[in-house]
């Protein structure tokens, strides 16, 4: 028969002293990260970080958002803070100016109370710098004068040409909404869409750039022509394809939005005399790519420029609807051209 073995009280004691003392321990280290999932990402930045809150975004993907932005420390707090304050249902839509000094409760009282920027403005797709500036004038946001000056300025972006030429920034201005406050400069809002720019060239894009051996700059000229020509999104590889086809053995681009963008003017036709125009811009009289972007691209033709579609085609035509037909051969491309173009 075993003999049962006694522990003597006082160590019961120490054993349950001890379970009480790590159970503490616990509570306190989870209320101690908790608290902090509270506290500002970074208490000395106070730089204005501009959020876009869609239509009929709950919790879930306002913390997304703002986690995706740096502005919180972690999702799943601020959909219990929302929860536990009843904010949820209260969030709005709109355009913030947020800053990673602000704590999460003041990021979500900021959302629910709709605190946004007022002076809301979306920058179109395809728009170039010229359309830029006057939808922004237009909205007297900013002055032509103010306007002009600060696209002279000095931007620290790694990813922008020389300083010099006004040019330089046509095609990095991200198109999006914005908002801007009262006696925000021109300088600040080309700086917003500067870094917008910055935030979308991610590492995805800079891998496929590298593989493709092509500078920033290059992508993006590729990027603005597709942006010109696409109007199906399904499209926007395709013609990418029949791009790098076309540089690939020297062949002209022939694209008729540089002919417009060197003329600086927008029309339905293109014809043979505008062709002729004496502009480095001009595809039909140069070989190679532009020397800069002819608009401003989105993320779409931006990622088709990565990731053009592999195939033989090296012409197309408008059908007229919006799409094109694609054609191998030149042959193909007159009966083409000749159906649709009539």
């Amino acid at each position: 028969m075993r003999e049962l073995q006694v522990i003597p009280p006082k160590t019961k004691r120490i054993s349950l002293l001890l379970a009480l003392i790590a159970l503490l321990l616990l509570i306190f280290s989870w209320q101690y990260i908790s608290q902090k999932s509270y506290l500002p990402v970074d208490p000395q930045d106070k730089s204005q970080i501009q959020v876009r809150i869609p239509e009929n975004s709950n919790a879930g993907d306002v913390a997304r958002i703002l986690k995706n932005n740096d502005l919180i420390r972690h999702e799943r707090t601020f959909v219990k803070y929302c929860a536990r304050e009843n904010l949820d249902s209260r969030l709005k839509a709109g355009v913030y100016n947020l800053s990673r000094s602000q704590s999460l409760q003041e990021i979500g009282i900021q959302i629910a109370e709709g605190k946004g920027m007022s002076n809301a403005f979306t920058i179109p797709e395809g728009f170039t710098l010229q359309q830029i500036g006057e939808l922004l004038i237009e909205k007297e946001l900013v002055s032509a004068q103010d306007w002009q000056d600060a696209l002279l300025d000095e931007y620290d972006y790694d990813f922008l040409p020389a300083c010099g030429s006004k040019v330089r920034l046509e095609g990095f201005l991200f198109p999006d909404t914005y908002s801007a406050a009262e006696k925000t400069s021109a300088h600040e809002i080309i700086d917003h869409m500067l870094a917008n720019f910055n935030r979308h060239w991610d590492k995805e894009c800079i891998e496929l750039a590298r593989q493709r051996q092509m500078s920033v700059g290059e992508v993006v000229i590729v990027a603005s022509l597709i942006e010109k020509e696409a109007q199906f999104p399904s499209e926007r590889a395709r013609i990418a394809g029949v791009i790098y086809n076309r540089l690939k053995i020297g062949m002209p681009l022939q694209i008729d939005a540089t002919v417009l963008y060197s003329l600086g003017q927008h029309k339905e036709w293109v014809s043979n005399k505008d062709l002729q125009v004496n502009s480095p811009y001009n595809t039909y009289r140069n070989t190679g790519l532009p020397p800069g972007a002819i608009a401003c691209p989105g993320l779409a033709s931006i990622k088709a420029a990565l990731n053009p579609e592999t195939h033989g085609y090296y012409y197309y035509v408008a059908k007229g609807d919006g799409s094109h037909y694609f054609s191998k051969t030149f042959a193909e491309h007159e009966k083409a051209r000749q159906k649709y173009q009539r």
